[in-house]
């Protein structure tokens, strides 16, 4: 008989305890199957009438509740099958709400998405004030809306416009913002979180009417409309209607508070089902599964070795972006080293900008701060570095000097000190190529801004030793990163599939379409940031130096167009000199018109965004399948989180190989061969694909 995740006990004074513990599992998720365990629990309560209160909690030291176990939506086959499963979800949460005692959860560790909603049909919550404590409905993070009374019961707690906040952005709240949004009732400390709960659970159950109590702006039709619209505006300015669960939530909350909750929680039951079913969800959940089967991935055959120390060369823009993810995500000590005085102050005054803006916010306190920048050393030699376990390169993009860094090291650190480059176009292989001890040299692309790119390619070269690779990828996972482990071959993976993206996009602007209309185009389709926009911002500099190296290595079809030279003659490299294709010295980051009399062009918008879209896309998908086929990635799922995380390919068409199942291969390759044929060689579809197509395979 399976032991049932939910057991309850009784105290002296009247209070049941109702303890979550989801036997053989770290965290604690709902499943379908707890219904039969969770009805027999309530059934158990009828037999104590005399119970005054009742105090639900986790028998896990860590969680609360994570959310549902979303792997049973995989087996649902169709809508209705999906919406039985809210309906399940919302019956017993409502079973649990109208319980006559005075129901309590007490909240430590994660509370989200099912979690939340079955702490939001308690009487009252109390959480901790541990850092570790989140509560959240990141449902939509999932392509879902709240399917167990989160769009119904949230909105009426703490009004439509916080309510609606958290639902269409899926963000994680802590214990103080919970607290001042309304979501909880007390913020204790651990130690004391069932005491006061028990003391809680004594008291007199809260009436709740559910009749709405601040239904936006006094009630009246043009406050509601008012609150609607802004939050609509505002969860569209990134999502562009890509993402059918947004629309979904909103009119389910404005259903449910216009016609009730009992109509609002059917309503909301059919559209989960409805959402369930759709190719966003599935693609946003496949990805989920991804991300979390890679946690568990150690990249080589080899245990790491224990980190203690981490040092950088460079104090740079990525310097200072790596020792932060080094020491106050990671938490390690690091030491700085650059040539002059001025890095080391830049490497610590941005970490001290981004830990004040957290001060700022609350997140920390002034001691914390403090305490974090003294895991931040600096020095312009060799100091404090011998003892380093990992030494991470952030150098600038130099053979001759990223293997002097190499000598320079390995005379002044152990035998078994790891040298990690960050490059983002020179092969390992070059790097590595005078070093004494070639085995623990690897390349570590991080992408800017460190602190904020969830993505790190681990690049060994051919004789990058197994425990070399475990360890940083460990590393890269305790920096909070995603890691995948791909080839040393020019460009690696990422960089490889964005080049002949940009250049596509470089194409269409020599052609005439205007900057704004291409980078819109590619907007619309679902990218965080158009290619123009993303040429500035990566330097134009940057650009015409990797193209080389993948010239040489790959091919002409790697060629930038001659507009970057003449560019760079300009003074214009982007961002970083206050001019590129925008003008970035204004508020307002205008178009530099200008910059079209330079290049030679008129502007005029003749083609099409779905035109402009999916000749730029298609040329990342047949390097995507080029990449795949040469090994640079060890497989199509490694390639498309690369993608999503590390350029921001649209999460919802599920990474480029997804997408290209999606659409199908066939298709895929018939759009290639007509743009070769109307726009030359370069669209003509990779070996690889045409014979996928001829054979009907499919990436997934």
């Amino acid at each position: 008989m399976t032991q049932s995740a939910f057991s309850l006990s009784y105290g002296d004074n009247g209070i049941g305890w109702l303890k979550i513990d989801v036997a053989n599992e770290k965290m604690n998720t709902l499943q379908a199957a707890f219904v039969d365990q969770v009805n027999d629990v309530l059934a158990e309560l009828t037999h104590h009438p005399e119970l005054k209160g009742l105090v639900v909690y986790s028998g896990k030291t860590n969680n609360f509740i994570a959310g549902a176990d979303i792997r049973m939506l995989a087996k649902c086959e169709t809508a209705t099958e999906a919406e039985a499963l809210a309906n399940k979800g919302q019956q017993l949460f409502n079973a649990l709400e109208n319980l006559p005692m005075h129901v309590v959860a007490a909240i430590h560790g994660p509370c989200l998405g099912g979690g939340l909603e079955l702490a939001l049909a308690c009487h009252s919550r109390i959480c901790t004030d541990d850092d570790i404590t989140r509560l959240g409905l990141p449902e939509v993070q999932l392509g879902l809306l709240p399917g167990s009374g989160g769009t119904q019961r949230l909105p009426r707690l703490i009004g439509v416009a916080h309510g609606l906040e958290l639902m269409l952005t899926g963000k994680q709240v802590r214990a103080k913002q919970a607290l001042k949004k309304g979501l909880v009732d007390q913020v204790v400390p651990l130690s004391i979180l069932l005491q006061v709960a028990e003391q809680v659970a004594l008291t007199a159950k809260p009436i709740r009417t559910h009749s709405f109590q601040d239904w936006a702006m006094g009630g009246n039709a043009f406050g509601r409309s008012v609150v609607f619209d802004q939050a609509t505006k505002k969860a569209q300015q990134k999502a562009r209607g890509c993402y059918p669960a947004i629309d979904a939530i909103l009119d389910t909350v404005k259903y449910g508070l216009e016609k009730g909750i009992e109509q609002g929680l059917e309503q909301e039951a059919k559209v989960f089902g409805n959402l369930v079913m759709t190719p966003e969800s599935r693609a946003l959940r496949n990805i989920f599964f991804a991300t979390t089967a890679m946690k568990k991935e150690t990249g080589a055959n080899a245990e790491p070795i224990d980190i203690e120390r981490i040092a950088i060369l460079g104090g740079g823009l990525m310097g200072g972006g790596i020792a932060h993810v080094s020491a106050i995500k990671a938490g390690y000590a690091v030491r700085i080293k650059d040539i002059a005085n001025d890095g080391i102050q830049h490497a610590l005054a941005y970490n001290y900008a981004i830990l004040n803006k957290q001060r700022q916010r609350r997140i920390i306190r002034k001691a914390q701060l403090q305490q974090q920048m003294l895991r931040i050393t600096g020095s312009i030699d060799y100091r404090g570095i011998a003892h380093a376990d990992v030494v991470i390169e952030a150098v600038f993009e130099d053979v001759a000097l990223k293997q002097q860094m190499v000598q320079e090291i390995e005379a002044n650190t152990s035998e078994h000190t790891i040298f990690a480059t960050n490059t983002s176009s020179i092969p390992i292989h070059q790097i590595a190529a005078n070093a004494q001890r070639p085995q623990n040299i690897v390349g570590l692309h991080y992408f800017s801004p460190v602190e904020k790119m969830p993505l790190v390619e681990v690049i060994p070269h051919a004789t990058t030793s197994a425990t070399t690779i475990a360890t940083v990828v460990a590393l890269a996972k305790k920096q909070g990163k995603t890691p995948i482990v791909v080839a040393d071959k020019a460009g690696f993976y990422v960089n490889r599939i964005l080049a002949p993206y940009m250049n596509e996009a470089a194409q269409i602007l020599l052609a005439g379409e205007p900057i704004e209309h291409i980078d819109t185009a590619l907007l619309n389709f679902g990218f965080p940031v158009g290619p123009i926009t993303l040429l500035d911002e990566v330097g134009v500099d940057i650009g015409a130096k990797i193209s080389p190296i993948l010239v040489a290595e790959l091919g002409e079809r790697f060629a930038t167009p001659a507009m970057f030279d003449v560019l760079q003659q300009d003074g214009r490299k982007g961002r970083k000199s206050g001019k590129g294709f925008y003008l970035y010295n204004t508020d307002n980051k205008d178009v530099d018109k200008s910059v079209y009399t330079l290049l030679g062009i008129t502007p005029e918008q003749q083609l099409t965004e779905a035109n402009i879209s999916i000749r730029c896309t298609l040329m990342m998908l047949n390097e995507a399948a080029r990449c795949l086929h040469e090994g640079v990635i060890k497989s199509a799922r490694d390639g498309d989180i690369g993608a999503i995380f590390g350029i921001g390919f649209p999460p919802f068409l599920g990474g480029p190989f997804s997408y290209m199942d999606h659409l199908g291969i066939d298709l895929v390759v018939d759009m290639m061969r007509q743009y070769s044929d109307s726009h030359g060689e370069r669209f003509a579809p990779c070996d690889y694909l045409v014979e996928m197509a001829k054979t009907e395979k499919r990436f997934y």
